[in-house]
């Protein structure tokens, strides 16, 4: 049960990051399908720090994780950031056009650090044994992940971002109606980056945590198995607020355990139902959501819409 807890609640954390970074990137208007990409490079960012700074203590080596997984985030949401605020660009086309990059170009660059290491090695993997242990804490039999902590951290921050600051009100605003929020002196430019960038740095922790949730090496040619998909999944069904998403993902998060740790429960082994079922649960269920939830959405008005300073 206690291992059940533990990934529920890791997978949990993840889901809710990176559904999280894509709530603020909608409620300023701008829709960021590249979820998948920021957290393959998010990963691939935290995972450099682990290898190239190993020699670092735990706690100097788990702000450096994080540092080096939300600046790689940040950076590559700018993609979508310029193509559809500064260029009008298509958003749908730019977030698929991101998932396809950021495992293509993570896999090169992996592959060409191994290869100048050694010759010989052309695998797509960077090993983080023992600098995994920054990550987490043991108490007991239940194993703390920080991202757990970073999370719950998250899920307070936004809620008072969103609706107790003058920030996160021109946020929402941009994303309900710009032209009335420009009317009043919003900059809505500035403000869809800032919804965008925030999106990178939540999609980046989120990468991180996936990666190091269970194992201490990752092939990034595997990109993050669809879990950008599924956290857009778990932010349609929290309705863009911030406590809902948190809800669905720990549902989305314990769906996604029961693959890791099912044959621990009698009753679940009994069934004999094919492992991959279980694999596949999270992904079916979330087919069911955005069928339900497409007749009930209350998803900002206004996103996924350029914006034209002009049109009134």
């Amino acid at each position: 049960m206690s291992l059940l807890i533990q990934y529920t609640l890791i997978y949990a954390s993840v889901l809710f990051l990176v559904a999280l970074g894509g709530c603020f990137s909608e409620h300023s208007g701008v829709i960021n399908l590249g979820l998948e990409g920021v957290m393959v490079m998010g990963a691939l960012g935290g995972a450099l720090v682990m290898k190239y700074m190993s020699g670092l203590s735990a706690f100097p080596m788990m702000v450096m994780v994080i540092l080096g997984s939300i600046l790689f985030g940040m950076i590559f949401s700018l993609f979508l950031a310029v193509a559809a605020i500064n260029f009008n660009a298509d958003q749908t086309l730019v977030g698929t056009a991101m998932n396809m990059l950021a495992t293509a170009a993570a896999t090169v660059l992996v592959k060409a650090l191994n290869m100048m290491e050694d010759p010989n090695n052309v695998s797509s993997t960077i090993q983080y044994i023992k600098q995994k242990k920054a990550i987490s804490v043991q108490l007991g039999s239940f194993e703390l992940n920080w991202f757990m902590v970073i999370a719950l951290i998250a899920l307070a921050a936004s809620v008072v971002i969103l609706y107790r600051t003058r920030f996160g009100l021109r946020l929402m605003a941009c994303g309900e109606h710009p032209q009335a929020a420009d009317s009043v002196g919003i900059n809505v430019y500035k403000m869809r980056y800032a919804g965008v960038l925030i999106s990178g740095l939540l999609g980046g922790l989120g990468g991180i945590a996936y990666i190091t949730a269970g194992v201490s090496e990752w092939k990034f040619e595997n990109g993050v198995a669809g879990f950008g998909f599924l956290a857009l999944a778990v932010m349609i069904f929290g309705q863009w607020k911030p406590v809902n998403i948190a809800l669905a993902a720990v549902l989305f998060g314990l769906l996604r355990a029961l693959s890791n740790v099912y044959t621990g429960f009698s009753a679940l082994v009994a069934l004999h139902l094919p492992s991959t079922l279980y694999n596949m649960l999270p992904y079916i269920i979330s087919l069911l959501v955005l069928a339900i939830a497409s007749t009930n959405s209350r998803a900002p008005k206004a996103e996924g819409i350029p914006y034209d300073k002009g049109q009134r």
